[in-house]
């Protein structure tokens, strides 16, 4: 890597799926990033478990109410993220990828990642269900009879697929991952310094003021 400023904002591509915990304490950070440096992120699907049937499929909880919080819990709360104990179903995030393309023509694709991130981590909801997405879409600002559109007629479901195969073309096998104007590429969900490191060594400034 060197320290050549980019020409304009370094686009970051952040590769997550709304099932993947991780993810959700990624966007926290690229969140952060996008607040302090040049940058534009952009989100792209990912599907954690592809076994996953379209209605999804049942899960057993890793935790008990009683159990000492475990270190991903420990971070979240520390990031202002609640992760609530005893899901039991997994979803399929097929749909809630096409809202996410939805959400992003409209400009609202910040927005609606952490909505969806929240209502499947923190209100156990199915986001694999129409009516949740739509739920979600509306809290994200965008509007539901067109985003209800687009479901339905699955506009964006064929950008999904493709974007989707385009990881695991690219050799992606965990997320969260992030890559960095195509100079650099990051997996997990790191802590600050190292995002603060990876933007000094590519020469991204920091945003004025």
């Amino acid at each position: 890597m060197d320290a050549e400023p980019p020409a304009g904002p370094m686009q970051i591509l952040m590769i997550s799926d709304f099932v993947c915990p991780w993810c959700y304490l990624g966007l926290v950070e690229i969140e952060r990033v996008e607040r302090e440096y040049d940058v534009e992120v952009r989100h792209v699907p990912y599907l954690l478990d592809p076994t996953t049937p379209p209605e999804g499929k049942p899960r057993r909880p890793m935790t008990r109410p009683g159990d000492p919080p475990t270190a991903m819990e420990l971070r979240a709360e520390a990031a202002g993220i609640r992760f609530t104990r005893g899901r039991e179903w997994t979803s399929n995030s097929v749909l809630a990828h096409e809202g996410a393309e939805f959400a992003h023509e409209a400009g609202r694709a910040r927005e609606y990642a952490r909505e969806m991130f929240r209502a499947y981590f923190t209100e156990l909801e199915d986001i694999g269900r129409p009516e949740v997405v739509l739920q979600v879409g509306e809290r994200a600002g965008l509007d539901p009879a067109a985003l209800r559109e687009a479901l339905e007629a699955h506009t964006y479901r064929q950008r999904v697929l493709e974007a989707i195969g385009w990881t695991r073309e690219a050799g992606v096998s965990g997320v969260p991952t992030f890559v960095f104007g195509d100079r650099f590429a990051m997996s997990g969900a790191q802590d600050a310094a190292v995002f603060d490191a990876v933007m000094e060594r590519l020469g991204v400034p920091r945003r004025a003021g």
